[in-house]
């Protein structure tokens, strides 16, 4: 799991005019808790950002007036209308203590479906997993290099030693379909083949009722 570090400061007040203020500073307050006590503080904005818009999970090195805490995002709010956080909460990592966060699900390899003509269906972008933070991979990958039109990558095809995935063991990650064009095409030449065959049976027909 990567790591990034951000620098907080402690909130000596909190309550709707603090936190207003903040944001209008582009700070964002938030809340660290699950150790042994809660305490709130705000982070840069534009630090932050680089965290939460990323397609990548971290684990955090908070540095809270010189005071450090690793830890993960566990909640994020975001503005209605603009998508400007407006407040995160942040969860403590203990010693042998297990997290859950949703690692990213990648891909490798090229499916021979998709080059015989199918397409890809990735039904999850973020797997719900459970573990020890510093067990916990950068992100889930399947390979689908052996997968046909009709195949598909299920949660049992995932073998991680010490990971809990929070899905069913069926649930569908990955799908190899037929395009739509590809059954059109099918279709319209399974057509052809029917018309082909009915003139074929037509001919032979008027040959025999000539020769009769």
């Amino acid at each position: 799991m990567k790591t990034a570090s951000l620098s907080g400061s402690l909130r000596e007040s909190v309550g709707k005019k603090d936190a207003d203020a903040l944001r209008a500073s582009n700070r964002v307050p938030g809340v660290l808790y699950g150790g042994a006590e809660q305490c709130h503080f705000s982070l840069s904005e534009v630090e932050l950002n680089k965290v939460v818009f990323n397609p990548d999970v971290f684990k955090l090195e908070l540095d809270l007036n010189g005071k450090k805490v690793d830890c993960i995002i566990q909640d994020i709010q975001f503005h209605p209308v603009t998508d400007r956080v407006t407040h995160v909460d942040l969860l403590e990592v203990l010693p042998g203590k297990p997290v859950k966060v949703e690692l990213p699900l990648r891909t490798t390899g090229q499916a021979i479906g998709v080059m015989n003509g199918g397409r890809l269906e990735l039904n999850y972008r973020r797997v719900p997993v459970r573990g020890l933070v510093d067990q916990l991979p950068e992100c889930l990958t399947v390979d689908i290099s052996p997968l046909e039109i009709g195949d598909n990558a299920r949660v049992r095809d995932l073998d991680i030693e010490g990971l809990d995935i929070l899905l069913s063991e069926s649930a569908l990650l990955v799908a190899c379909k037929r395009t739509r064009a590809a059954m059109s095409a099918e279709s319209a030449l399974d057509g052809e083949e029917g018309g082909e065959a009915a003139e074929g049976g037509e001919a032979a027909e008027a040959a025999e009722g000539g020769e009769g």
